[in-house]
């Protein structure tokens, strides 16, 4: 198979990955809750990833690292606990509904700063409308994930931090691909999975926090410490960490995030596959293209539409030629809704570190045999 749907989950991850998690399964109990060797070795394994992260990230200390099911999940602690009633929470156009949704449920009001798609002046002129006095919350994405755009986030994050207004970032599309660098951005949290960018499993996550006294649990139980506690303990990590830990999950996450590490040209290899598949699509008049191949605009994440053909039948003749890619609204309508194709959705094709030019030859006469 092509596998060409890494923006939904990076699919072939480094054999380490796979080794680690065999390993966890088979030799690692919980952390913080026992003494004996396969504990003990489980809280190595879980501080060894927390300090890797706060390292790549550039987090002051590892115990702000906290481990979550995947970004979702993070994205919700952050909205939870920062989203205000009667304060407005400003998001971009671009969110996937692991924002949007979160923020709407908040009972905050919303304002969407949609800007126009790969254009940066825009976005920044958007936000600059948006974030007023009564602005108490900015949540954005780093990279859309369904065109690949990459917004300004540097000046988002000086826009907030000049207006005092909390950030939480989404780098759901950029974690392990692009630059994240938390202390630079002030932002309160950053949200991220495992499955992606970070070549770990399913099920992994990572939320990068600033303030404890803004750590807001969703979740209440065990913590392994101050058991006799009502309420959850007051420190980071353990405030957010209710239950036990996935420990398969982040034994495996520890392993991508060290290949990442090793890796540093992965958007490189990402937008030399994207600029051949797309420079190869543009021959046909047929296929309208979402890309734009100004540095810095596009990660390797695009979305195309053959005139005429529904997106979600291309999908399935890819699928029958053993190709996978995704087609639709992609969850997120509100990105859909700013580029103008919320009545269509769009076909994505997006790539990783193991994608080949040559997997791209293949697609591109796909999509010409497709496309007629």
């Amino acid at each position: 198979m092509i596998y060409f749907d890494n923006a939904a989950t990076t699919l072939h991850k480094p054999k380490a990955v796979a080794d680690a998690v065999t390993s966890a399964v088979n030799g690692l109990a919980s952390p913080g809750r026992g003494g004996y060797a396969p504990a003990n070795a489980a809280s190595e394994i879980a501080y060894e990833c927390r300090t890797l992260a706060a390292k790549y990230f550039n987090v002051l200390s590892p115990e702000n690292v906290v481990f979550t099911f995947n970004a979702t999940h993070g994205l919700n602690i952050a909205i939870n606990a920062l989203s205000k009633r009667g304060g407005k929470t400003v998001i971009s156009g671009y969110e996937h509904n692991a924002v949007f949704r979160p923020v709407a449920a908040s009972g905050a009001a919303v304002t969407i700063a949609r800007g126009g798609l790969f254009s940066h002046r825009e976005v920044i002129q958007a936000f600059d409308q948006a974030l007023t006095r009564d602005t108490r919350l900015c949540v954005v994405n780093h990279v859309s994930n369904v065109f690949g755009f990459v917004q300004p986030i540097e000046k988002i994050a000086e826009m907030c931090r000049d207006r005092k207004i909390a950030l939480i970032i989404d780098a759901s599309q950029s974690a392990g691909v692009i630059e994240v660098d938390f202390e630079a951005t002030g932002a309160e949290f950053i949200a991220m999975p495992g499955h992606k960018g970070l070549y770990g499993p399913q099920g992994s996550g990572l939320l990068l926090c600033r303030d404890p006294d803004n750590a807001t649990p969703l979740l209440y139980g065990g913590s392994g410490s101050n058991s006799k506690l009502v309420d959850m303990p007051p420190d980071l990590p353990d405030r957010l960490e209710a239950g036990t830990f996935n420990m398969p999950g982040i034994a495996g996450l520890y392993e991508g995030l060290k290949f990442v590490v090793s890796e540093p040209r992965i958007l490189r290899h990402e937008s030399n596959v994207l600029n051949y598949v797309a420079d190869g699509l543009a021959l046909n008049p047929q296929i309208k293209l979402f890309r734009n191949s100004a540095p810095g605009l596009q990660s390797g994440v695009f979305s195309f539409i053959i005139q005429g053909m529904d997106c979600e039948a291309v999908a399935d003749k890819l699928s029958e030629r053993g190709i996978a890619v995704r087609a639709g609204q992609h969850c997120a309508p509100q990105a859909h809704m700013s580029a103008g194709t919320d009545g269509t959705g769009t076909v994505r094709a997006s790539f990783s570190a193991f994608n080949t030019l040559a997997e791209a030859e293949e697609f591109v006469d796909a999509i010409g045999e497709i496309a007629g």
